[in-house]
């Protein structure tokens, strides 16, 4: 008879945690994406690059989906060991509830947002045969969100009582460390592999509420987040595969 009632607490504390929602920025931890660049094995010491792709992920609390595009236009330079590229890009989704319980009345079904922003990244690179290890670079991102879901946020804060992360600017920051290589006797067939660990800068609200019992530890690593990023290019054309707290694919070309 115990050990049912402790499997019913845990049951019935497992449903409650379940149903916690946890509203965040659209592009929290989502705003870092990989910033082509020149080799030193290139022709062209500068270049500009124009891509589209997809991106996929959840919200905070793992219980909603975020679906968007992306339009991406950077110029990228590279010079005596190391790169420069800065560019802008648009993104528009959907935020999807993950909630079946539609007779609580802050339910929405989905909601669309767009945000625009800029980004800037920086390496040193040492050049060693067919490589260049970009061994130390810092990328900066800023976002502005706008749309349903960006006001549905902001009412939420003034009514009070919501887990709700009410930004619509945010700034991330983060180190990286890169290689970035060519095929033998092929100069324009390369690859590179990114490795990302940055952090969101400035105040967010859910540390005094959702997150308000948690250790400073805790508080540490749930604020950096990683990103790793696959880079493949031939001729003018490129891709790039990126994984972290989500999913994107984009392809391009190189003017």
């Amino acid at each position: 008879m115990k050990n049912n009632c402790l499997l019913l607490l845990a049951s019935i504390a497992l449903f409650t945690a379940s149903c916690t929602r946890v509203y965040s920025p659209a592009m929290y931890h989502q705003d870092i994406a990989y910033m082509p660049k020149p080799a030193s094995f290139d022709k062209e010491k500068q270049a500009t690059y124009v891509s589209a792709g997809l991106n996929t992920y959840t919200n905070s609390s793992f219980n909603d989906a975020i679906v968007s595009g992306q339009l991406n236009l950077s110029q990228g330079y590279v010079f005596n060991n190391f790169n420069f590229a800065y560019g802008g890009f648009a993104a528009f989704g959907d935020y999807q509830n993950g909630s079946s319980d539609n007779k609580q009345s802050s339910y929405f079904k989905d909601k669309f947002f767009g945000t625009v922003g800029g980004r800037a990244s920086i390496n040193a690179f040492i050049h060693n045969d067919r490589a260049d290890f970009r061994f130390i670079g810092v990328e900066a991102a800023f976002t502005h969100e706008y749309g349903d879901y960006a006001r549905y946020r902001q009412m939420l804060q003034q009514l009070g009582g919501y887990y709700v992360d009410p930004r619509t600017d945010l700034f991330s920051i983060g180190l990286t460390t890169e290689v970035i290589f060519h095929n033998r006797d092929d100069l324009q067939f390369q690859h590179g592999i990114r490795g990302y660990l940055g952090t969101t800068l400035g105040h967010n609200n859910l540390n005094d509420t959702y997150y308000k019992d948690a250790t400073t530890t805790s508080d540490m690593f749930r604020s950096l987040y990683p990103k790793a990023s696959y880079f493949i290019k031939f001729k003018d054309y490129f891709g790039t595969i990126e994984v972290g707290s989500g999913f994107m694919l984009r392809f391009g070309y190189k003017f």
